[in-house]
């Protein structure tokens, strides 16, 4: 589609979004932070999910200065269940970033917000166009299947020069004003409209007239992208070891998957209950009995981005416990109200207790 082409989306597009957008709490007013954090829950992670989530984190952290200074346990408590905890981990780093650098005030200037920790151009686009009525735009997913769809274009999405091409392109046609609008009705067209999976809705498409690929009936080819690679499989034996009313949790290493996250007791490889046992017994637990948690399934499964968690879970009662063993013995209550468990561990601990 040429330029001038192009610049023709802006009035259509913005006269459906005023009719047609959903009320969403971020929507309420422009605020930088509200935007900024709803921008970072909604990556990898549905609206309809993200909304108790989002209004539950501003109801205890209301503002900048309260992320800030907010201990890790209360801010992964509040993460918990949403995944991809290094997204917590930056938005306390970039709110400490804006307390030390900008007095507390989100900064207005593009490059600024860019700068901060976990900020990428999507996020400082969408929150500079959003909150600061700048034309910047924000280039997702959602936006680029939208455009290569009214374009037919079929050059590879995951090719960041391309993202980059149409991320300028979008920027020239930004309209004088409304500019916020701008960037969430093509979010709001690519969420509910020109949806990713199915058909897409195109009779309740704005931009219909314009879309080569509806014309064409070539919907479904696009946007072209090359196939990921496979996730790899790791096999992993998890440990619920209980005594009395407590189990035993750790500190996972600060690097890795889920790095400093609690954790259950875990091990590489499928063991066996000999093996369970002999891990066990060379950290001195006092074991009463070991059980496996059977499951239909051969075992349960976490899928993370690029890895794939096939686990085996064993029950271990103990008769005693020596705290030098290295865990830290916790009840039930503290894992519903105090500490969050990674959902890959929050899985096998919620199937337990069913």
């Amino acid at each position: 589609m040429e330029q001038s082409r192009l610049g023709e989306i802006v009035a259509p597009l913005l006269d459906w979004y005023h009719k047609n957008k959903r009320c969403l709490p971020w929507r309420e007013d422009k605020e930088p932070y509200h935007v900024w954090v709803s921008e970072i829950m909604l990556q990898q992670t549905r609206v309809e999910a993200v909304i108790p989530y989002y209004e539950r984190f501003m109801a205890h952290l209301p503002a900048i200065a309260s992320l800030a200074s907010c201990e890790d346990e209360e801010l992964f408590k509040l993460w918990e269940g949403l995944g991809y905890y290094s997204r917590a981990r930056n938005l306390k780093k970039a709110a400490q970033e804006i307390c030390a650098k900008y007095q507390g005030i989100f900064p207005g200037k593009f490059e600024d917000i860019l700068g901060l920790p976990g900020i990428g151009a999507y996020t400082a686009g969408a929150i500079s166009s959003i909150a600061f009525e700048e034309p910047r735009a924000a280039v997702d997913g959602n936006v680029l299947r939208v455009i290569t769809r009214l374009t037919r274009d079929c050059r590879d999405i995951a090719d960041s020069k391309f993202r980059e091409g149409i991320t300028q392109a979008l920027e020239r046609v930004y309209p004088q004003t409304g500019r916020g609008d701008f960037t969430q009705s093509l979010m709001e067209l690519g969420a509910v409209v020109c949806v990713p999976n199915g058909k897409p809705k195109c009779g309740d498409c704005p931009l219909g007239f314009l879309c080569g690929a509806y014309q064409n009936n070539t919907q479904s080819e696009f946007p072209v992208k090359k196939k990921k690679a496979a996730r790899k499989i790791e096999q992993k034996t998890i440990m619920i070891i209980k005594y009395q009313d407590r189990i035993a949790i750790g500190k996972r290493e600060s690097k890795g998957v889920l790095s400093g996250m609690w954790e259950l007791p875990n091990l590489d490889g499928d063991l066996t209950k000999a093996q369970v046992f002999q891990w066990l017994s060379e950290r001195e637990f006092a074991i009463k009995e070991i059980q496996k948690m059977e499951d239909k399934r051969k075992s349960l499964k976490h899928i993370f981005t690029h890895i794939e968690w096939h686990m085996t879970c064993w029950i271990v009662t103990c008769e005693s416990i020596a705290e030098e063993n290295g865990f830290t013995w916790v009840t039930a209550e503290q894992l519903e109200h105090e500490i969050a468990l990674p959902t890959a561990f929050k899985k096998v601990y919620e199937k337990l207790n069913k």
